[in-house]
């Protein structure tokens, strides 16, 4: 395990003690999920707001508490690890980022004093022929008297059902490169001319289309500068690429934990299955491979803690790609192990996997991560 401070060891152990105390049972976890079909639990969140821990990135001036991208990993991962269901906090505490670093004192004040009492966040990139080329972006904000018109479709976009804002981008200029002429926008969900309607998926409610239909936005709702939101958008990749690892590496180890606590249980031929070679050996590897996941994402947010400002799409990639793709393998591993009780929704193994399954999907598909870290060696 990597080194701790004394206050990062405590914030853990808070974070635990409270995961178990409230979603630690399989009842506990469906009466807040609506038996899993709701990812994230507003009651719950609020009084993890209560407690402080959703402003450990946000300044004090905002009411955080000024953490920096450890604390937030860690926050990210124990959470996932005690399952609590506060799915609103990584697409919360990725949009904080294009606020706190490009927005008016206006937006700070306003969407980032939110999340620190409990709000979410959303964003909307994607678009039905935009995914992984971000650049390709065509939904349109046209210049209109005291603002911006917007005409077209978003999609995949997580949490957008119950967020505050959507952190819009859309194309505001044709003419030069596809990277440039990109604004971001601040847009209140319920804005005039917003349709979200939810994409229906294995893991329940996450995702949604996002329509804009002539939908006006004022002049004081561009985040940042106007035709600028690319190199906005590649500043913050560190910590979108980061969280996602930490709560991947929490999920992943909750699968390990729960997949070791039934090979030791489980008995076959006289003896637990655990005792077996196959399964031993199995065992040995996940777990290696889940602690060398958890000295790099650490050790990249030391990096980024260390200079904010700096650029880590290496390493970011590296946290992002090596860390969901472990934490898909756990799962896929505790179903094998646990046979058909890994397939029932009886226990907790399939869920694991479904919530690990698309980890490798969203945020930048493990084979775009590869292709950043080629591009970081010149190739």
């Amino acid at each position: 395990m990597h080194a701790r401070t004394p206050e990062q060891a405590s914030f853990a152990a808070s974070i635990d003690a409270f995961c178990r105390a409230k979603t630690g049972t399989r009842a506990q976890r469906d009466a807040l999920t609506q038996h899993g079909v709701e990812a994230h639990n507003p009651r719950l969140y609020a009084e993890m707001a209560e407690l402080g821990w959703l402003g450990v990135g946000i300044s004090p001036r905002y009411g955080g508490s000024d953490g920096g991208m450890s604390e937030m990993c860690l926050f990210a991962e124990r959470t996932s690890y005690g399952l609590a269901p506060v799915g609103g906090y990584i697409t919360t505490a990725v949009a904080a980022s294009p606020y706190a670093k490009f927005g008016s004192e206006a937006q700070k004040q306003k969407v980032l004093t939110g999340i620190t009492r409990g709000r979410v966040e959303a964003i909307s990139i994607s678009e039905p022929d935009a995914g992984s080329d971000a650049a390709a972006i065509t939904c349109r904000a046209m210049r209109t008297s005291g603002g911006f018109l917007v005409n077209g479709q978003k999609t995949w976009c997580s949490n957008a059902h119950f967020a505050d804002h959507l952190l819009l981008v859309a194309r505001t200029q044709s003419s030069g490169s596809r990277h440039e002429g990109l604004t971001m926008f601040c847009v209140p969900t319920g804005t005039p001319g917003v349709e979200i309607r939810g994409i229906p998926t294995l893991n329940g409610k996450e995702v949604n289309d996002v329509f804009f239909t002539d939908c006006f936005l004022p002049e004081d709702s561009v985040v940042g500068k106007l035709d600028q939101a690319w190199p906005q958008l590649m500043s913050g990749l560190n910590s979108e690429r980061l969280l996602l690892a930490a709560s991947m590496l929490g999920r992943g180890r909750r699968a390990f934990d729960d997949a070791v606590t039934y090979v030791k249980e489980r008995k076959q031929f006289g003896k637990p299955i655990g005792s077996f070679q196959a399964l031993k050996h199995r065992i040995a590897d996940l777990a290696t491979e889940l602690e060398c996941c958890e000295l790099l994402i650490y050790r990249v947010a030391q990096l980024a803690d260390e200079a904010p400002d700096r650029m880590l799409p290496r390493e970011a990639s590296m946290a992002k790609l090596k860390t969901t793709e472990t934490a898909k393998r756990v799962a896929l591993e505790g179903v094998q192990m646990m046979g058909g009780y890994g397939y029932a929704t009886e226990y907790d193994m399939e869920s694991h996997l479904r919530a690990t399954v698309i980890s490798t999907v969203y945020g930048g598909t493990s084979e775009i991560q590869r292709d950043i870290i080629g591009k970081t060696f010149g190739l």
